[in-house]
């Protein structure tokens, strides 16, 4: 039988684990967008990169802030689902192919990460409301919509792009 893991002895420390792990995330992801916004050649998809990175660097500042009312230290997690989703958005990087093709294989990989942290951010935001924490709650559900109008917009992108794909 295996042996508990007392480190998470109740939904505070979930919590602040699972903010780590976005604070990870969030981490690998700003380092990412630099590199697909390098990548792709439609220059409103490019856009869309460089935009979504200067956004998830405040969402890192957020997380700061969290973890200090906290009182918490942010690091000390990996979020390995995210070096795994990054990877394979490196992996299309570096992938020889038609320019509409790439980006198309670009924006499949920033859905992945979108959605990643879509599903992180709810959880977190119905934890910090569990645990009476309005505000962080509050700052969480901000960052959650602004990863849905990522999302969003990658999709609009896509419906142009994936038809240049085809066409390719």
């Amino acid at each position: 039988m295996a042996k508990m893991n007392v480190k998470l002895q109740d939904l505070q420390d979930l919590y602040v684990e699972q903010l780590r792990d976005l604070y990870s995330a969030e981490n690998q992801i700003d380092r990412a967008l630099p590199l697909m916004a390098e990548a792709a050649t439609d220059p409103d998809l490019k856009q869309s990169f460089l935009d979504h990175q200067v956004q998830t660097q405040e969402q890192i500042g957020r997380l700061e802030g969290i973890f200090q009312t906290l009182g918490q230290d942010p690091g000390g997690h990996t979020c390995k689902a995210m070096q795994g989703i990054v990877a394979e958005g490196e992996d299309m990087i570096q992938e020889r192919a038609a320019s509409a093709v790439k980006d198309a294989g670009l924006i499949a990989s920033a859905q992945r990460i979108e959605h990643y942290e879509i599903t992180g951010y709810g959880t977190v935001a119905t934890y910090a409301d569990v645990l009476g924490l309005d505000e962080q709650a509050s700052i969480l559900r901000t960052t959650l919509e602004e990863e849905r109008q990522t999302d969003e917009r990658l999709t609009l992108a896509a419906q142009q792009i994936n038809v240049e794909a085809a066409e390719s």
